[in-house]
């Protein structure tokens, strides 16, 4: 795998990930949303809250025009669901527009992450750590769905191309729009 497509294929993961979960979470009550469970943050809801402020504090940037701070006021800018994941959709589909943008020279290109108090950082471990990040924090989650009424997803497979596997996220990729190829495009198509 090109080292563009694999950032490509990270950022659909991250998206289809995010989708199974919050997917997931629709079927909670908003008591079991908001009850205080162990985790870094007391409630699932706290914790899908902050994966997506730090998607903006983090996409932002990757945009060249940071939020900085701002991303996290409030802190926890949803408190229902329904527009929490239809803002995350749109952070989602705004990093995967991003990511399929970049040329590979554009992965060592140093980004202001903060505007309030200058920090710049390589494009490509902003990458990383934004993905490494939300499968932390999405790992939590799944933990504490399993104290609830909702089965939690699955969440631990990449897009093997298999044909089970694909008849397996067939209608999840429906729903988010992306296609096989985009994860696995031909070779020839592939630069990076």
């Amino acid at each position: 795998m090109m080292t563009l497509q694999y950032f490509k294929a990270q950022a659909r993961n991250n998206a289809w990930a995010n989708y199974r979960l919050l997917s997931s979470c629709q079927n909670l009550t908003k008591e079991e949303l908001t009850a205080e469970r162990t985790s870094f943050f007391p409630s699932i809801l706290m914790s899908l809250n902050h994966i997506l402020t730090v998607d903006w504090f983090y996409v932002s940037a990757l945009e060249g025009n940071p939020l900085g701070i701002r991303a996290f006021d409030p802190e926890y800018p949803f408190d229902e669901l329904a527009p929490l994941f239809e803002a995350q959709r749109k952070s989602d589909t705004k990093l995967i527009g991003l990511v399929e943008a970049l040329e590979l020279s554009d992965l060592s290109r140093m980004l202001l992450l903060r505007d309030d108090k200058p920090m710049r950082e390589q494009a490509d471990r902003i990458l990383l750590h934004l993905f490494q990040h939300q499968i932390h924090h999405r790992g939590q989650v799944h933990a504490m769905l399993s104290g609830t009424s909702v089965k939690p997803p699955q969440l631990d497979e990449f897009f093997l191309g298999n044909e089970m596997e694909q008849a397996a996220r067939k209608d999840d990729f429906a729903a988010l729009g992306f296609t096989e190829a985009d994860i696995w495009p031909e070779p020839e198509k592939q630069k990076g």
